[in-house]
């Protein structure tokens, strides 16, 4: 119940559905009150919000501070276990594997198997339990592409119980003991990730992945015109920003400065 709940709110703190409730309220004052002036600048701020974070400098404005803790991975040391943390997923058998890693869950993937490839005899573990109604847990589906992709199966680990981080760390914890071990996960999400690894007593290596916040150059119109894929960075940037002040709330003996 309070997993739902946790994810619930913060679903609606999401940028785009709280603009949207901010603007059905506007409307409502506007229709049905005398609360005119009010709902005219409740309106005008959540369009005028909506339109900067749906643009590109403002979008990975945002977000680059946080990809930016932890580089590629590139090192020279070797390790027994990679470990690729769940991301969204959906299964239909009839689809190209693939296509059932959405969001960020295919880019960690894709990082993941670069990873094992450079480190031979290496477990590669795959995390993530079931989303409610589909038969099969992301952890599965991500070792079912991966086989797909070359890994073979003696080779892959599956964690199917945990549901978010904290979950995944204490489930990784059990497999690699006091080994240290590559963690891929988004780059976003890294920081906040090492840290409920490291408060399990283990050792992560970080190796992020899905990159999203672009410093290359870019036509003029792709940063002028507002996109749901610059949205899309904003929500990343304000997910990840909620999550380590709720973070924070919950692990208060944490030194900022590993954050």
């Amino acid at each position: 119940m309070f997993f739902t709940l946790k994810k619930a709110i913060g679903g609606l703190l999401m940028p785009l559905p709280l603009l949207l409730l901010l603007m059905a309220v506007a409307l409502f004052l506007l229709w049905f009150s005398r609360w005119q002036k009010t709902g005219k600048i409740i309106l005008s701020s959540a369009w005028l919000i909506l339109l900067l974070i749906s643009l590109q400098p403002v979008a990975d404005s945002l977000l680059a501070p946080l990809e930016k803790e932890f580089p590629t991975w590139r090192k020279a040391q070797k390790v027994n276990y990679v470990v690729v943390l769940g991301g969204g997923y959906t299964w239909n058998p009839q689809w190209a594997p693939g296509s059932n890693m959405i969001n960020n869950s295919l880019p960690r993937l894709v990082e993941g198997i670069r990873l094992w490839r450079a480190n031979p005899g290496a477990k590669i573990i795959f995390t993530g339990a079931a989303a409610q109604g589909n038969p099969v847990s992301s952890a599965e589906v991500t070792a079912r592409v991966a086989e797909t992709l070359g890994v073979p199966r003696s080779e892959i680990i599956t964690l199917d119980k945990p549901r978010d981080t904290s979950q995944e760390a204490v489930e990784v914890a059990k497999v690699v003991g006091s080994a240290p071990f590559l963690l891929v996960t988004s780059a976003s999400h890294l920081p906040r990730a090492m840290l409920f690894f490291q408060q399990q007593g283990l050792h992560p290596l970080p190796a992020p992945a899905n990159q999203l916040a672009i410093a290359s150059p870019l036509n003029p119109w792709e940063k002028a015109l507002p996109s749901s894929l610059w949205l899309g960075h904003s929500e990343r940037a304000i997910y990840e920003t909620l999550g380590r002040i709720w973070q924070r709330i919950n692990s208060p003996s944490v030194e900022p400065g590993l954050q």
